[in-house]
């Protein structure tokens, strides 16, 4: 059986799975007869990729425009033999379950989506579950250009393997600037150099010579010489202090 205290472990870490999902169309206007070419989502767990993904390309049923073929390379060639969007929905709509949904420009992805998932009779994924990284990012970077090409040279995240946009492939980079966006990775503390190693390394570079044994007295030989006279002047038993003072003796 699971004790009370597991089962709340397992719904926190339940409730920290997020899908990180971007979209490619034919166009801008979901509801003026554009459609969904590709789509590419990947899992998370507490804000680090699990490894799941799910990714399709989609035969829009509708001519593919040269425009935006120069933006994501997806030709009406590629997706001929594409499964239509009905055809998937099923099996988006269990990748995706109840986790939030983190999408750049949310309202574009989930205008998609949503009509996809509307026109094959389906249910839609509630707005209330969207996350919209434009939105954080703005808030956290007010007036600057908040794309996700921006965004990733802001946050060193590499553009290399992204020659056109591609769903999959964005939704792998918009992990990345989530992830910043979120707080970032918490920074390791560097204990390959401890700061005892550098305390000794700044002793041995001590300028001072070696300390002479034994240390040389710090009192005068007329101060010495007041002292052994007060000394022979109050005590009988002078025997404790001719051990540290041999003169006394004489």
């Amino acid at each position: 059986l699971i004790g009370p205290s597991q089962a709340l472990r397992t719904q926190r870490v339940r409730a920290m799975r997020e899908i990180v999902l971007d979209t490619e169309t034919t166009g801008f206007n979901a509801r003026g007869g554009d459609r969904m070419v590709e789509i590419g989502c990947i899992e998370l767990e507490n804000l680090t990729p699990t490894g799941r993904t799910f990714h399709k390309l989609i035969n829009p049923e509708r001519v593919i425009g040269p425009e935006v073929v120069r933006v994501h390379g997806i030709t009406n060639e590629k997706v001929r033999d594409a499964p239509r969007f009905a055809e998937i929905a099923d099996e988006l709509l269990a990748f995706v379950g109840d986790a939030p949904v983190v999408a750049h420009n949310a309202g574009f992805d989930r205008s998609f989506v949503n009509f996809e998932l509307e026109t094959a009779g389906r249910a839609v994924i509630d707005d209330a579950q969207w996350v919209d990284t434009l939105q954080l990012a703005q808030k956290r970077f007010p007036g600057m250009s908040n794309s996700l090409d921006a965004l990733c040279k802001r946050f060193k995240v590499s553009l290399t393997e992204r020659p056109l946009h591609g769903a999959l492939i964005d939704a792998r980079l918009l992990a990345s600037v989530y992830l910043e966006l979120r707080g970032g990775r918490e920074r390791v503390l560097d204990l390959s150099v401890p700061a005892s190693g550098q305390a000794r390394e700044t002793v041995g570079q001590s300028t001072c010579g070696e300390r002479p044994r034994p240390l040389g007295p710090a009192s005068t030989e007329d101060e010495r010489a007041r002292h052994a006279a007060f000394l022979r002047a109050t005590l009988s038993d002078l025997s404790l202090w001719t051990r540290l003072e041999p003169g006394l003796a004489d």
